[in-house]
Parts: C-alpha cells; sequence; structure tokens
C-alpha cells in the first residue's frame, strides 16, 4: 500500500482511532495485524517470507540470549539466523543477478552458457526487514541485548511495523521493542508533531521528487536525444528526486510512528550540506549508515590497523552497501565511487585544510567549496544510480563530457523544470534555517508559526502537487 494513495487515506485513520482503543496485548494483535494488511495489500503470497523471518529470529534468540551456552554453539546459531534471512534475500534479489553475470564470464572466456534464471519478484521491503530482523539476533550474540523477546505477537509487530516496514528507517530492536511494551495513548503535542513530519514529507514526495520525475524520466528513457546541457539538468534533477523521495518516505514513516507514541529516530540531516563524504553518510539515510558501521565497517576491522586497511575496510563495506541498493553492477560502481571518494577524503583533506591555513581563507568559503564538491561527486555518482544500465550511463557521461549541445529547445518539460526548481529552492531554505539551532526552536516554540507553515504546505501540495500515484523509489530495493 502506498503512504500517496487513496486505499492508504482510508486505512491511516481507521487504522489510529482502533489503535488508541485498545490497550495491551489486544493493541499488539491489531498492530501486527494491520501492518500484515499493510503488506498483503502489494502481494498476499509473500508475508509468509515475512512470518518466516520473524519465526526463525524469534525461535533463535531465546538461543543465542542463554547465559550458559557455549560461544562456539552460539555462532552456529547465529548463523542459521544470518544463513535463513540472507538466504532469502540471496535467492529473490541475487540469484539471476550472480548467475547472468556467472554466465557472461564463461561467454567472454569462449565457454558457451545459458543463465539458469529463477524469475522470481522481487519481495517489497526484503532487504529492509531482514536487516531490521538480523539487528536482532547480532545484538542478541553480541549481549547488547541481553534478554530476548518472550511475547512473539510483540516481536512479529516489531519485524512488520506498517510504517517503516517497506523502506525504513531501519530501528533496531534494541530501541523499538521497548517501545512496543508500552500502552502509549493520546498526545496531541506529538500528533501535531507527527502531522508536520507526515506534511512535510509529503511535499518532499509529492511536490520535489514527482516534479523532478517529470524531467528525469524521459532523459534516461532516451539519452540520446538529450543534449549535455539537458543531461546536467536532468542529473541535478535527479539528486532532488531521491532526496525527496526517500526523505520524503522516511519522513512520512517517522511521521505515522510518532503519532502511534513510537520514536524511529531522524533518517536524513539535511545531506546535501555535507562538507565532506564521511559526513554525508552521516546524514543521508542513518539508519541504513549506522547498520552497515555497525555490523559490516565495524566487524571487518573499521579503522584499526593502518591506513591501507582502512581504504579497504571502506571500500568493501561500500561495495556491500552498494550491492544491497540493488543487484546490478550499475548500483557496485556506485557503492564503490562512495567508498574512492571516502578514500581520497582521507588522503587529501589534512593538505587542503593546510592550504586553506597558508592562504588565510574564510573558514566558510571553505566549507562552501567542501559542500560543493561533495554535491557535484554525490550527483555524478547518481547517474550509476539512476540509469538501467552501464551503456545508459555512460551514454550520458559521455554527452555531457564530450559538451553536445548547451541549449534547450521546446519540449523539455521547461515547465516542470521551473518547478523543480522553485521546490529544491524552498526545501535548501528550510534545511538551512533547520542547521541552526536557535532559528528550529523559534519555530517550534511557536504554536502560530507551525499552524501557517502546515497551511502552506497544504496550499504548496494541493497547488503544485504531481499526483500520479507515483511508487516511492526505495521500494525495488
Amino acid at each position: 500500500m502506498l503512504f500517496n494513495s487513496i486505499p492508504f487515506l482510508i486505512f491511516a485513520p481507521l487504522f489510529f482511532i482502533t489503535y488508541f482503543l485498545l490497550r495491551g496485548q489486544a493493541r499488539l494483535i491489531f498492530v501486527a495485524g494491520a501492518s500484515y494488511f499493510f503488506y498483503a495489500w502489494w502481494d498476499w503470497r509473500f508475508c509468509g517470507l515475512l512470518l518466516l523471518s520473524s519465526v526463525v529470529d524469534f525461535w533463535i534468540g531465546h538461543f543465542l540470549a542463554r547465559p550458559d551456552m557455549a560461544d562456539r554453539r552460539r555462532k552456529m546459531w547465529l548463523m542459521l539466523s544470518l544463513a535463513v534471512n540472507l538466504g532469502m534475500l540471496g535467492i529473490f534479489k541475487y540469484f539471476d543477478f550472480f548467475a547472468q553475470s556467472f554466465t557472461a564470464v564463461l561467454n567472454a572466456v569462449g565457454i558457451e552458457a545459458t543463465p539458469l534464471l529463477l524469475n522470481v519478484v522481487l519481495p517489497v521491503g526484503i532487504s529492509f526487514y531482514t536487516f531490521q530482523t538480523l539487528s536482532y539476533s547480532i545484538d542478541l550474540y553480541r549481549r547488547t541485548i541481553t534478554e530476548p523477546e518472550t511475547n512473539f505477537i510483540r516481536f512479529a509487530a516489531y519485524v512488520a511495523l506498517f510504517p517503516q516496514l517497506v523502506a525504513g528507517p531501519i530501528v533496531r530492536a534494541a530501541a523499538l521493542l521497548p517501545q512496543l511494551r508500552e500502552d502509549h495513548g493520546v498526545d496531541w503535542a506529538r500528533i501535531g508533531r507527527g502531522i508536520e513530519l507526515i506534511a512535510w514529507g509529503f511535499f518532499l514526495k509529492l511536490c520535489l521528487a514527482d516534479t523532478a520525475s517529470l524531467v528525469v524520466d524521459p532523459r534516461y528513457a532516451k539519452p540520446e536525444f538529450y543534449n549535455a546541457l539537458s543531461h546536467l539538468i536532468g542529473s541535478f534533477a535527479f539528486s532532488f528526486q531521491i532526496y525527496g523521495d526517500f526523505a520524503g518516505y522516511s519522513l512520512i514513516a517517522i511521521g505515522l510512528g510518532a503519532i502511534m507514541g513510537l520514536d524511529f529516530g531522524i533518517n536524513f540531516n539535511r545531506p546535501y550540506f555535507a562538507t565532506s563524504f564521511g559526513d554525508f553518510w552521516t546524514r543521508w539515510h542513518i539508519s541504513l549508515s549506522r547498520w552497515i558501521r555497525d555490523y559490516i565497517y565495524i566487524s571487518l576491522g573499521g579503522n584499526r590497523g593502518g591506513e591501507l586497511r582502512t581504504f579497504r575496510n571502506l571500500c568493501i563495506t561500500m561495495f556491500l552497501g552498494g550491492l544491497w541498493h540493488g543487484a546490478g553492477w550499475n548500483f557496485v560502481v556506485w557503492g564503490l565511487l562512495h567508498g574512492f571518494y571516502q578514500v581520497l577524503q582521507r588522503i587529501f583533506g589534512p593538505p587542503f585544510w593546510r592550504i586553506v591555513g597558508f592562504l588565510r581563507l574564510p573558514r566558510m568559503l571553505s566549507l562552501g567549496i567542501l559542500m560543493l564538491t561533495v554535491f557535484l561527486l554525490t550527483t555524478f555518482a547518481w547517474i550509476f544510480f539512476r540509469a538501467d544500465n552501464f551503456d545508459q550511463a555512460w551514454t550520458i557521461i559521455g554527452i555531457i563530457a564530450r559538451g553536445e549541445g548547451w541549449t534547450l529547445g521546446a519540449g523539455e518539460q521547461m515547465i516542470a523544470i521551473a518547478k523543480m526548481t522553485v521546490f529544491a529552492a524552498i526545501v535548501i531554505v528550510v534545511d538551512a534555517l533547520g542547521l541552526h539551532q536557535r532559528a528550529r526552536q523559534y519555530y517550534l516554540d511557536r504554536l502560530p508559526l507551525r499552524i501557517a507553515g502546515l497551511a502552506a504546505l497544504g496550499w504548496l501540495i494541493a497547488l503544485g502537487g504531481t499526483f500520479s500515484g507515483a511508487s516511492f523509489i526505495y521500494f525495488q530495493f
């Protein structure tokens, strides 16, 4: 079920009315059932995978938590959890990709082969709920969580919780399960804040992202028909589309959670104001970045063992992060680019600041240069992320690199470009103001300002929103 759909606009109020009327176990049963209904609206057949993942990790969790069990046996139980969850993810998301890649290698060395493909449908949200439930097993193994969940309905509700089920944020068990043990009542201040987050999320999705898609999609559908300037505009447009789309979804999910009395944390923190790539990944898709850092990067050794090992760990981590996003070599390149960026940042960062000190450049100018550099290189990497394949990405990059045309003709989606520019400017201004604690607090402390802001968002969405019912980009992951 899409947040930007009529069925959800019916589902949400009915859910919240019933939610606040219930207490205890009855509420948990309702939350779990409603979440499965939400997921089944897409395809009921894949509810079985969601249930299987929940049953396996709930059951294994009791063995992982036993204080009298030897570490070797506990590791075997953890391996079983990893095998089941990553096995399902591998079959549904990666089997065909690796089969095609292996066949291509065989054909390249002269061995004729035909790939054996499963051609299965990718279950929506499988990457997200797999990481969510795995965090429970891994934290129990590491003793970060000391007591296993004893109520299966609560655990099933944790795994399937509908606001963040299909596209995050990835909220770990240590943070979310304790919140599900409480009966949160009606809190109008919290509900009001949740509605504000939802409204801003819908603005990002319907106004910024879906308007930008009108610029982006034609260029990637037929890249050879557009010139260098047009593709530059399309590349910048996608930077704002992916931000508006995914940050918009996250805000709607966080706002829905807030109405329920649940704190999902934040998932985006003004990422295009980052002044380094390390900073970017503390601002973009924060829940996934922290998951990858804690369970992959640190497990590889992190920044221990010298610079070369740190560089290796960064590249491996970002390679896996790219592969998590999609079963395609273009996603691998996107991930490796970000790994390479972080390596370069560690090499050239200190000399840059020595030059800044030598030239006595103003700090704001220096930060502005870094911010622009991060944004431009991130935008370049997004080309591989958005492209359907390598050929498409190289076609676009080639047209820009060769400078093939610097004028815009008729039929270039000029109205959509103008609307997107206005909406992007609004987002940049709001994000810039949000960087200042005093300005942010001034707004939050004044109810009339907040009501006016909410009314303005409603007006902008009604006037300039693109109501095409477009799916969220991260549903494909």
